[in-house]
């Protein structure tokens, strides 16, 4: 698998034309995509891309590899789907870790429906905020929420995920919304917090750089339905992912604010240990759940 990854990684790089637009669609930081084409260029022992401030440029191997890899990757997609497909092939014991509250609602639920597709694969889900060590803890797959930075780690996007400032229409009426990031101080901000701690602050990206703004509040907690239910009682105004409170969004009963300061997004990852092979039945619930997250109208009709 880290061949294929090594590939890929590759060809998106090619493609995009840079390192930064690359690593916003393998979900990896630009400089573990560095490390990747480099591991390629070492093994092969030739160099397949010029790197310079001015941007990149393929060699003439590289050139001649891009076409071969894309075909590559086409013909491995076209054999995952074919076993993917005769469902006798796909079997064993599925161990899953996810998010606590995600997995409740967006992971755990599908299971059923996953058996019946593929029903000599059995399924085993620790629903948990924690992150897991899922080479020591015995996991072949974890559902992770936010950008994977570890390189011992392959991540796989399902779905993008973009998170909100948001409160109720009555606490705005009674307080005023804020404007600029300034405005904040003058707000009661519900944290969320797994260390039960000081808050750390929230992230915008302001100029084009992320910038972290400190925040007050009286409440917080380490259980988002918790916090969300606070908001939606108009105690204060925290953020969220859109998968937690969409349908509140689209009722009104929550209303946005800073918008155009762009939170980043933290998308919805599958994520394996890079040195283990991907098994037919992995692959098979990863696509599994694109297939689920990418149908129209899911994020609208599920949360």
């Amino acid at each position: 698998m880290g061949r294929y990854v090594e590939l890929q990684s590759f060809v998106q790089v090619a493609q995009k034309g840079s390192f930064a637009a690359a690593s916003l669609s393998e979900g990896v930081t630009p400089a573990i995509l560095g490390r990747r084409l480099d591991s390629l260029e070492k093994r092969l022992g030739v160099k397949l891309m010029h790197r310079s401030t001015r941007g990149l440029t393929l060699t003439a191997t590289g050139e001649q590899l891009l076409e071969r890899a894309r075909q590559l990757l086409l013909e491995f997609d076209d054999l995952e789907a074919a076993i993917c497909n005769s469902a006798s092939l796909v079997k064993g014991s599925l161990q899953i870790s996810a998010p606590a509250a995600f997995g409740r609602v967006h992971v755990a639920p599908h299971a059923l429906e996953f058996q019946r597709r593929f029903p000599n694969v059995s399924l085993a889900f620790n629903l948990t905020d924690s992150v897991v060590d899922l080479v020591s803890e015995g996991y072949d797959l974890s559902i992770r929420i936010g950008e994977v930075r570890d390189p011992n780690y392959v991540a796989v996007k399902l779905s993008p995920n973009r998170r909100v400032v948001c409160g109720t229409p009555a606490y705005f009426a009674r307080h005023g919304r804020p404007q600029t990031l300034e405005d904040l101080a003058n707000h009661n901000c519900l944290a969320f917090t797994l260390q039960g701690g000081q808050q750390r602050g929230w992230t915008f990206m302001k100029e084009g750089r992320l910038v972290a703004m400190k925040v007050r509040g009286n409440l917080a907690c380490n259980d988002g339905e918790l916090l969300a239910s606070w908001m939606q009682q108009g105690v204060g105004i925290g953020w969220r992912s859109t998968w937690e409170i969409q349908a509140e969004l689209d009722s009104g009963a929550l209303v946005t604010v800073l918008d155009e300061y762009a939170l980043p997004d933290y998308d919805i990852q599958a994520v394996w240990p890079r040195q283990r092979e991907l098994p037919a039945k992995t692959r098979c619930f990863i696509d599994f759940l694109k297939e689920i997250y990418s149908a129209p109208g899911y994020w609208n009709h599920t949360t």
